[in-house]
């Protein structure tokens, strides 16, 4: 089966799995739909695409990876409804659609990204097909990746704006951006059971990708389309934030997409049965959206 057969087969049973949730008939069903319109939103679904693929890879089942690929995607929804919040990047526009809070407003905008966070870890609580330590250590990986030394620190070294040297901008992407994308591909790897240093593999591809692909959204804030970007265009320059483009220059960052995405392809050059994700490599690395 090729690159676009797999990826729309891992995709459909995401959405399918998603669009199950939070369906239940409540007096607070306002909160369930807040949460639904965020979730159900579209995008590419990169991460759960990650943990299925890492999955087969090592010879697990990709679809008893789906439920922990699912979870990490709440957390990711949660972060994006908190992210574009008045108090934070105050966005009106996520995927081409009204952001949560200007649907439903900051309150319940707050809370619907609240209530997403121990959701997911209840999904992991009770994956199926899994021993009780792969599900202890799915709830691991993703709290860590999700907290405070995670995505959640890197939104606070965002928001501080003291980032200005390449470093410092890479460190925030790897908190911000990179940590989510890494625990993506390892916790397809806990569900396949693999081994330290099939896991130290995925990890060293998924922080590649990710910053590949942080380089490539900072270069799609300046130039792409807004329709077909799905968000606002030049945002990062009238928040004052220090991109890649600042940095290197657009050329510049096609070379560094380039050379990242080669040594994410090299971390697989190893294990058979890695052409998807040396595809979905390419395919990100060259994304207009």
């Amino acid at each position: 089966m090729g690159y676009q057969e797999t990826y729309q087969g891992y995709l459909t049973a995401i959405e399918r799995y998603l669009g199950e949730l939070f369906l239940g008939d409540r007096p607070y069903g306002q909160l369930q739909e807040a949460m639904r319109y965020s979730l159900l939103a579209g995008g590419k679904r990169v991460r759960p695409v990650l943990t299925c693929a890492f999955a087969e890879l090592f010879g697990g089942e990709w679809k008893t990876a789906l439920p922990l690929g699912c979870a990490l995607e709440l957390i990711h929804t949660y972060s994006l409804i908190h992210d574009d919040l008045p108090c934070m990047d105050d966005d009106d526009l996520r995927r081409g659609k009204p952001t949560c809070h200007k649907v439903y407003g900051e309150t319940l905008a707050v809370l619907a990204g609240d209530a997403l966070q121990p959701e997911a870890f209840a999904i992991l609580a009770a994956a199926e097909g899994l021993s009780a330590q792969q599900r202890i250590d799915a709830v691991a990986v993703l709290a860590h990746a999700a907290g405070g030394d995670g995505m959640v620190a890197g939104q606070v070294l965002d928001l501080d704006g003291k980032c200005r040297s390449r470093e410092q901008v890479e460190r925030l992407h790897s908190l911000k951006t990179g940590a989510m994308i890494a625990a993506a591909a390892e916790l397809g790897c806990v569900a396949a059971g693999a081994s330290p240093e099939q896991r130290q593999a995925a990890r060293n591809y998924a922080r590649e990708v990710g910053l590949a692909f942080q380089i490539r959204d900072d270069m799609l804030d300046v130039i792409a389309d807004q329709a077909e970007f799905g968000k606002p265009v030049g945002s990062d320059k009238e928040e004052g934030k220090t991109t890649f483009v600042d940095l290197i220059g657009l050329e510049g960052c096609e070379r560094e997409v380039a050379v990242c995405t080669g040594r994410a392809k090299a971390a697989l050059a190893d294990f058979p049965g890695n052409g998807f994700l040396l595809e979905l490599a390419d395919q990100l690395a060259d994304r207009r959206k």
